[in-house]
């Protein structure tokens, strides 16, 4: 059961709804009804915000037949036909309007034809009537109960399994249970390894007569939507082995059933299969939900009793994988297997990720009983390790239940992989929780822009994205990802005369040595339900493909225009960007820098004025800044609306100049000097001004100027009788003139004290007056020479000068 603080939790399905909408972007909340039968057409409605304009559906998988989309308002109506064939369970779907492209939401593909539940049916006496082999659509409210009766001979089998948390629409913790007239329970069921939160029961009828179904909220309080598939079907609770080699036929084993196990011959495909299952099938019908199957490039090896101690553990060969049940209360499964000298394994086993009951703990040991690793919860319940081989010799991994359990379903698959590199390309989320801008949208005749993640596994290296199958007219432009970079600026652009349409699209990147043969695909995920903000997620879903569409032009298109001079380490720059209206639309437009380079910062966003057509968009260098030549790109939006610039060029540049200021101090109403070295990195032409900022009130100091060969300069600070006491930071900033802009750096830092003059000595007595020499003539002296300038004195020069004043004033005492 769940905690009873889990239900404040947020329904991320229906949050959506609460996110800042934009006004012309789709949004999708949900989609009802929340199953549909197979083998039949359909009109379901896609509800959310700005659909009206609705002109398509992708589904991530086949199966489905899009007959005809009809958008209104907040909603999209859309009938759709089902194939026979289409696989049973969760699908994906998502609306591509003619402005953008909504979030993507779950729909439900089910075997049996819907009953819909009829109130009032809270009452055990007073049930509603359905037959076996049905899909009822109901909906649990506060302290509500819905009761269901059907008949059933004796010795058949009756199911009973509800898909509620599963549809991702609320957090909704049901509970369901099969009694005979007598209202004695035969079955109940909360939560389940296989289906999380949602449970299911499954009898063999002892008698004939009537069997009550009851669906409720585990603890009575309010519950949400819910499908409950009531049948003759096999519902397994695990498959036995949960794995087999790819392409391959298997004799699968599944078990946990009333009618004892069920033994199903299944051809693998040939190929990786997201979350891919098998489905139980017998002389009932089919299971409404698959079991959890791994595909794998080997093939099996079993368990063979006795293998509870290490020196008997079962022989096995790698890189086969390793299966077995942990069946009694404290059972130990052990395999032995040889392996050579410096091979690295990621050492994986699968129990809770294959929607077993068992919390496995797993250790690896040399054959003759020495420790070696071990592990339990590195994969959530699951084990994990990485074992790097220490020397030819023969090893033992031994897996046990956590809390020493046993049963006759708590399945376990240990799979020995080599290391391989492995690569996945993302989009950054702009939403804590939502989907907004997951997607790629192109306005006609104009540009999108967005930022491409990736993440590297067990390898380095430049990346290349491709950009093969974009939907037609769209071109993508963007360099190679460097090797120390997870993410890079990529933009696409629509033709004028595109028409308007989109695709998913598998949008791959590959290791930029061609000798390398490492690749990978876009992945994103889609968090639905958690408990509270930042806790935990109970229902998401993974898709591996990108949707994106050329859609309706907007009113304006943005340039950057190209800087002419480098932005230098610890500088400044302010990039133009310019607007171009659409005659007769003059709004606001909202400007994004979303590429920084590895130590540039910028503002968070800057805005274009209504009746304004340009902005500055501040950016700047650390002194760490990668020095290269980047591309960058800005991206605007004015109403829900988005378009972005080109990419552009950014220089990233070491400083030209930067100073060795000295710390320098006066007496209030005293001048201070500060003396500069200059080291000069790149020469320039022309003159550079040098200013001292950061300066406190009532002092003041001009700007200097240097060219290139300038080794050092002088600044004088005059201050004032009222000048602030105290220790002020400074520092210097440079102006180099280049291409007719201006490359602006913040040169270096230096310190300023100001002090209070020093109080007379005591009993000092006043200085006689000069005498007043006799009127006499005085000779013309001749003009003496120039005396060379003195250099400036240090700050401890002065410290040691006033100190020996002080000291002879009081000897001449």
């Amino acid at each position: 059961m769940l905690l009873r603080c889990a239900l404040m939790g947020i329904t991320l399905g229906i949050v959506a709804a609460l996110q800042p909408l934009e006004a012309a972007s789709p949004r999708l909340s949900t989609i009802s009804p929340r199953g549909v039968q197979r083998g039949v057409e359909h009109e379901i409605t896609f509800s959310g915000t700005n659909l009206a304009d609705a002109q398509e559906i992708f589904f991530y998988d086949p199966g489905f037949e899009v007959i005809e989309v009809t958008g209104d308002g907040n909603t999209a109506k859309v009938k759709i036909r089902v194939a026979p064939d289409c696989r049973l369970g969760e699908h994906v779907a998502q609306v591509r309007t003619a402005s953008g492209i909504s979030d993507y939401r779950t729909i439900w593909v089910e075997d049996l034809p819907v009953a819909e539940e009829v109130e009032p049916n809270s009452e055990f006496e007073a049930p509603q009537a359905i037959e076996l082999n049905q899909v009822v659509n109901g909906n649990v409210a506060n302290e509500d109960v819905d009761y269901y009766v059907v008949n059933a001979t004796k010795g058949q089998r009756i199911t009973a399994e509800i898909v509620a948390m599963r549809l991702s629409t609320a957090m909704f913790d049901p509970y369901v249970a099969i009694l005979d007239e007598k209202r004695f329970e035969l079955a109940t069921n909360d939560d389940t390894a296989l289906a999380l939160q949602d449970g299911f029961a499954s009898i063999i009828a002892p008698e004939d007569g009537k069997y009550i179904i009851e669906v409720r909220e585990s603890a009575y309080a309010a519950g949400n939507n819910y499908r409950l598939h009531v049948g003759t079907f096999p519902r397994p609770k695990v498959a036995f082995p949960a794995g087999g080699k790819m392409g391959e036929p298997i004799d699968v084993r599944f078990l946990g059933m009333p009618t004892g196990e069920h033994v199903q011959a299944i051809t693998l495909p040939a190929e990786e299969v997201t979350d891919f299952g098998v489905f139980a099938v017998d002389d009932g019908g089919t299971a409404p939900t698959p079991n959890d199957f791994r595909l794998f490039e080997h093939g099996n090896a079993f368990e063979q009793e006795p293998n509870n101690e290490i020196a008997q553990g079962t022989p096995a060969e790698l890189p086969l994988a390793l299966n077995g049940i942990i069946q009694e209360p404290g059972d130990v499964d052990c395999f032995k297997f040889a392996a050579k000298k410096g091979q690295v394994f990621e050492v994986e086993c699968y129990a809770r990720r294959i929607r077993s009951g068992l919390d496995p703990v797993m250790n690896l040991y040399y054959a003759d009983g020495r420790g070696i690793a071990g592990n339990d919860d590195s994969r959530g319940p699951d084990s994990y390790i990485r074992f790097t081989v220490p020397e030819d010799a023969e090893y033992v991994v031994r897996v046990t239940d956590h809390l020493g359990r046993g049963g006759p379903d708590l399945v376990y698959r240990i799979e020995f992989q080599g290391v391989k590199p492995t690569l996945s390309l993302g989009i950054p989320r702009t939403e804590r929780y939502g989907q907004f801008r997951q997607q790629v949208f192109v306005p006609k005749g104009n540009r999108f822009g967005t930022l491409i993640n990736a993440t590297r596994g067990n390898f380095g290296g430049d990346l290349v994205l491709l950009g093969e199958n974009l939907p037609p007219g769209i071109t993508m432009h963007c360099d190679p990802m460097p090797a120390n970079q997870t993410a890079m600026p990529v933009v696409f652009e629509a033709t004028a005369d595109a028409q308007l349409n989109g695709a998913l699209v598998d949008f791959i990147a590959k290791h930029a040595d061609p000798a390398q043969d490492i690749s990978g695909g876009f992945q994103n995920r889609a968090d639905y339900i958690i408990s509270a903000p930042g806790q935990s997620l109970y229902r998401w879903k993974d898709v591996d493909k990108l949707a994106m569409a050329v859609i309706d032009e907007v009113p304006f298109h943005i340039e950057i225009v190209e800087p002419k001079v480098p932005l230098v380490r610890d500088g400044s720059m302010e990039v133009k960007i310019v607007a171009k209206k659409k005659e007769g639309w003059d709004e606001q437009i909202n400007i994004q820098f979303p590429y920084r380079p590895p130590g540039v910062g910028a503002s968070s966003s800057v805005n274009i004025p209504k009746g304004q057509s340009e902005v500055l968009y501040p950016i700047n260098a650390n002194g760490g800044a990668e020095i290269k030549h980047w591309k960058v790109f800005a991206l605007g939006t004015a109403a829900g609306m988005w378009a972005s610039t080109q990419l552009a060029p950014l220089e990233i540049a070491d400083a030209f100049a930067r100073f060795e200021l000295q710390r320098t101090a006066c007496e209030q109403g005293q001048q201070a000097q500060v003396l500069c070295k200059i080291n000069h990195t790149t020469p320039f032409e022309g003159e550079a001004k040098a200013e001292l900022l950061g300066i406190p009130p009532k002092v003041s100091v001009e700007p200097l100027t240097f060219t290139k060969d300038t080794t050092e300069l002088t600044f004088t600070l005059k201050t004032e009788g009222d000048s602030p006491v105290g220790k002020h930071g400074l520092f210097c900033q440079i102006t180099i003139p280049q291409n007719g802009e201006s490359i602006v750096s913040r040169a270096g830092n230096v310190e300023l004290q100001i002090d209070k003059p020093l109080p007379p000595e005591p009993n000092q007595p006043a200085p006689a007056p000069a005498p007043t020499p006799a009127a006499t003539p005085a000779p013309t002296p001749e003009k003496p020479a120039e005396a060379p300038k003195a250099k400036p004195l240090t700050r401890l020069e002065k410290l040691r000068l006033a100190a020996k004043q002080r000291q002879e004033a009081k000897n001449s005492e």
